[in-house]
C-alpha cells in the first residue's frame, strides 16, 4: 500500500489482520523480565481459538518472562504493514496443552514439540489490544480492539 491510495476501512483492516494470522509462520515476540529487561525473538506461530499460540522452551528468557510476566507485545516483521497486538500469556507445559491446539500448532508448522524435548511449553496469548495500519494516513483508525473486545 501507498501513502496516495485511500486508507482501508477498520473491517478491512481486520480481515486482513486475520489472513495474516492465517497465512504467516513466523512473529516477533517482545517480553520483559522482571527487572524489566526487554526480550525480542520471532517464534513460529498459530492462531487458533481468538489467541496465538507459541512455543518455546521454559528454560530461555522468552519462556521465562511469558511465564512469569504473563504479557506479551506480538508483531509482524512488515514496517509497512503494522500489527501489534498486546495480549496476556498463560503457561501450558507439553503434559498439559490443550491437544486442538497442539495439532493446529503441529499442522501449520510441521513441528510437533509433543514429541521433542520435555523443556517446551506451549503459550496462549490472548489479545487485550490490537493496532494494525499501512503508513501514516491510517493511524487515526488503528485500534481494531480494545481491552479483549473487537472494535470493528
Amino acid at each position: 500500500m501507498k501513502i496516495t491510495e485511500p486508507p482501508r476501512t477498520p473491517e478491512q483492516r481486520k480481515a486482513d489482520l486475520l489472513n495474516r494470522m492465517e497465512r504467516e509462520i513466523d512473529i516477533w515476540v517482545a517480553t520483559a523480565d522482571t527487572e524489566g529487561v526487554p526480550c525480542l525473538v520471532p517464534l513460529w506461530f498459530v492462531w487458533h481459538d481468538e489467541a496465538v499460540w507459541l512455543c518455546t522452551r521454559l528454560s530461555n528468557p522468552t519462556g521465562r518472562n511469558l511465564r512469569d510476566g504473563r504479557r506479551a507485545r506480538l508483531a509482524f516483521g512488515d514496517t509497512r504493514d503494522v500489527v501489534l497486538v498486546d495480549g496476556e500469556a498463560e503457561t501450558f507445559t507439553i503434559p498439559e496443552v490443550p491437544p486442538a491446539a497442539a495439532e493446529a500448532f503441529r499442522a501449520k508448522t510441521g513441528w510437533d514439540p509433543r514429541e521433542d524435548h520435555a523443556s517446551y511449553a506451549f503459550f496462549r496469548v490472548r489479545p487485550r489490544a490490537v493496532q494494525a495500519w499501512c503508513e501514516v494516513h491510517e493511524l487515526p483508525r488503528r485500534h481494531l480492539m480494545r481491552d479483549g473486545a473487537w472494535v470493528v
